[in-house]
């Protein structure tokens, strides 16, 4: 009880989540007076990021920071106008298909809102969108940056899961997929009712430079995803050659990127993989704890007198995690609850490993989308100008269709397992 409620106000009073959990296992310890755990409090936080697959994790977060100052993401962007063409709410479109095409590079949503917020809004503003609508919209467009490959998330699951970086980035490509369409579907039924602009007809001339112009960046993806699926690189091997490819599109073909512009790059990378890394060495001290203190065994027992199958379980499961969500960024939601929920998972109900890391980060990533903190709206915000609460209630349709997603996914274990065999 006490470890929970200095847990508890620490994270209120804005101590780091990463310090939180270090700091309530040290009161845990001394609360049970097992101070001989001390010993290996710091052995255990070396080895939770004593790991050949983490070091993706700063891979792909360079990547993205290398497309966004090479002029990569605005050749995409006309890569996707150019290809919806002249529909009802057709910005709208491109939004959405653009950060399905940015997400198989950048992986994280937070970096995804904010560059897309910069590029799209004042776009779709022009245009005749209402301001709040289009910041909406690349909101949940960028919750497919941690969902389609490559994917922090995943790759920081994989590592508390013990699974394969590999088959965790695969089964995000189906569920990304799916919510592409279901988005489209929002945005077709929402443009009837509020008569969204039209976008401007493309000339095949036009459509054809969009093309040759996004070819290069289309390498980026290529290279990441088919080095993957082709078994020529495992995930760390394929991001290292996707930050250089990238590097070298931007620097050789858009010359927007500048070898001189590698300090500041590099150093923005390593402040966000350090503070990932530290949540994932915290995340270490907090599963063992856990497992000293026979936590899971307990929630264990309270779920299954609960969940009478596996599918209750993940229902039970997913309201808990929407709640979690709602009030802790995705990384550490998963830092908090995949060391308690995913051996009742598996040992109790069976559900494959790499299913059920697919249904907790759908689940976490709509938590940053959700009230009252929701994380990307506050990004968009900043950058928009727009308001926050006023962007979840023009796009609740979009929250509402990304819940009946999350029951899809958990029903069918089909929609995340289908590209692995």
């Amino acid at each position: 009880m006490a470890t929970s409620l200095f847990f508890l106000a620490a994270m209120l009073v804005g101590v780091p989540i990463g310090v939180c959990l270090c700091l309530s296992g040290i009161v845990y310890i001394f609360a049970t007076d097992s101070t001989v755990l001390l010993q290996s409090f710091a052995l255990q936080m070396f080895g939770g990021v004593d790991s050949y697959g983490l070091i993706a994790i700063p891979l792909f977060i360079l990547i993205g920071e290398i497309m966004g100052s090479g002029g990569i993401t605005r050749r995409l962007v006309e890569l996707a106008t150019g290809f919806v063409g002249a529909v009802r709410g057709g910005l709208a479109y491109v939004n959405i298909l653009a950060n399905m095409v940015l997400a198989s590079i950048i992986g994280s949503a937070t970096a995804q809102v904010a560059i897309m917020s910069r590029i799209m809004v004042p776009e779709m503003e022009k245009q005749g969108y209402d301001k709040t609508f289009a910041a909406g919209v690349t909101v949940y467009g960028g919750m497919l940056g941690p969902i389609i490959p490559p994917s922090v998330m995943f790759v920081v699951y994989s590592m508390l899961a013990q699974v394969a970086v590999g088959d965790m980035l695969m089964a995000g490509i189906l569920p990304g997929v799916l919510l592409t369409l279901l988005f489209f579907g929002v945005i077709a039924c929402m443009g009837l009712v509020y008569d969204y602009p039209r976008s401007a007809e493309k000339t095949l001339r036009e459509r054809a430079r969009s093309i040759v112009q996004a070819a290069p960046a289309l390498l980026i993806p290529c290279v990441i995803v088919g080095s993957i699926l082709g078994g020529v690189a495992n995930p760390t091997e394929s991001a290292a050659v996707g930050a250089m490819v990238s590097a070298l599109v931007g620097r050789y073909v858009t010359r927007e990127f500048r070898f001189a512009m590698l300090p500041q790059i590099l150093l923005r990378a390593a402040i966000y993989s350090a503070m990932v890394l530290f949540l994932v060495a915290a995340a270490a001290v907090f599963s063992w704890l856990l497992t000293y203190g026979k936590v899971p065994q307990a929630a264990a027992s309270w779920i299954q007198s609960v969940a009478k199958d596996p599918v209750s379980f993940l229902l039970i499961t997913n309201v808990i995690l929407l709640a979690i969500g709602t009030v802790i960024d995705g990384i550490p939601g998963l830092i908090m609850t995949v060391p308690i929920l995913l051996p009742i998972a598996t040992d109790v109900y069976h559900i494959d490993p790499r299913h059920f890391g697919v249904v907790v980060v759908v689940n976490l990533v709509l938590g940053l989308m959700s009230p009252p903190v929701g994380l990307t709206f506050f990004v968009a915000a900043a950058v928009t100008g727009a308001k926050p609460g006023k962007m979840f209630l023009v796009t609740l349709p979009f929250f509402l269709i990304c819940c009946a997603a999350l029951v899809l996914l958990s029903l069918f274990p089909g929609l995340s397992l289908a590209l692995l065999g």
